[in-house]
């Protein structure tokens, strides 16, 4: 069901997107190849054999309103840039680094459109070409042109597929920076449970989350999964409780009788996974913010005990809902997952169901 979801939503979002594209297209609203009339200062004279010269660009909001057929847009109309000449022509370069939240909205959106292009964030808007000779006043200091700036066509399209192509990057690395992570802490766990540390943990937690998981059988691996994942998200170790929880999540479903639906244990494990109270701020928070972040561990606290409480707390009574328990694999507290002779279940690998019946004994 998940899976056709996102299928809808991408399909929205690129018939959306394709609908805005045409509408723009349609409009012509960013005056694909018209120049745009703006006026040229040049603070230290115009010099005819320079490459690169400053200049002030001035834009005239009437002037601008009337070419774009908006109304009512004021804003700071001059802009420092460089006038480029070369033997392919004469090229006005303004309104980049921190002029570009001074910029009106539609030139942001070109200059933003060939910025992707550049892989720069803050590159300046370029024109493509300069209309006619300059027309210099009587000093020449200043000069009357017209700026034609690139093409902007389906930007919404490609918007999306950036961000696909991004978002399909940064899952990649994601996947691969973890493979370590996995490794390494499913190894300790291994060594662990061979080392019987795992039972032994699950034994001394189970009087503390027995009532989030009454229906996980006593002294269960799983108990010490899920409290090993907590102290993780605890202390901010975001990258130990991945595995910690996809442990956790496979000792319960060795209790589950079905594979298509989660029982109450694995919603609330879920729920407070999710919701994890910190009391130690995340590894990248702390990477990003440095010493700063010591003024958030309070709000950070604070906020995560809440959503603890609110997610462990609806998970708790919804499980006890009739529409959620008719569709619960398993609906009676008394019942776990058992074996082909009819056992209950007590751990996924033998050694730990060896290590219960002896314990019981």
């Amino acid at each position: 069901m998940l899976n056709y979801i996102w299928a809808g939503l991408i399909i929205f979002s690129l018939v959306f997107a394709l609908i805005i594209d045409v509408s723009e297209l349609t409009q012509n609203r960013f005056r694909n190849q018209e120049p745009l009339p703006v006026k040229i200062n040049f603070p230290d004279g115009y010099d005819r054999s320079a490459d690169n010269q400053p200049i002030q660009v001035r834009l005239d909001s009437a002037d601008y309103n009337r070419f774009y057929g908006t109304s009512g847009i004021a804003f700071d109309s001059t802009f420092a840039g460089t006038l480029v000449q070369s033997k392919d022509g004469t090229q006005v370069q303004f309104g980049g680094g921190d002029a570009t939240s001074r910029l009106p909205e539609t030139l942001n959106l070109i200059r933003e459109y060939r910025a992707d292009e550049d892989k720069v964030e803050t590159a300046p808007l370029r024109s493509t070409d300069v209309s006619g000779s300059l027309q210099f006043n009587a000093d020449s200091t200043a000069a009357q042109v017209g700026v034609t700036f690139g093409n902007v066509r389906f930007r919404k399209l490609r918007d999306i597929s950036s961000a696909a192509l991004d978002a399909a990057e940064g899952a990649a690395n994601l996947a691969l920076g973890l493979i370590g992570v996995l490794a390494l802490f499913l190894g300790l766990l291994q060594i662990a449970d061979e080392a019987g540390l795992i039972y032994n943990l699950s034994s001394l937690v189970q009087p503390i989350l027995r009532p989030l998981f009454p229906r996980v059988p006593d002294n269960h691996p799983a108990m010490a999964m899920i409290s090993l994942n907590l102290l993780a998200n605890i202390f901010g170790l975001g990258n130990a409780a991945t595995p910690l929880g996809i442990k956790a999540m496979e000792e319960l479903q060795a209790l589950n009788t079905t594979e298509e639906t989660a029982t109450d244990a694995m919603v609330m494990l879920l729920a407070l996974n999710t919701s994890s109270v910190q009391l130690v701020p995340p590894v990248l928070l702390v990477a990003i913010m440095g010493l700063q972040i010591n003024q958030l561990i309070f709000s950070i606290t604070l906020a995560t005990l809440c959503s603890t409480i609110v997610g462990a707390t609806a998970a708790y009574f919804l499980a006890r809902t009739d529409w959620f328990r008719s569709s619960s694999p398993i609906r009676n507290a008394g019942d776990v997952a058992r074996d082909s002779q009819g056992n209950p279940l007590k751990a996924s690998s033998d050694e730990a169901s060896v290590r219960a019946e002896t314990n019981d004994e």
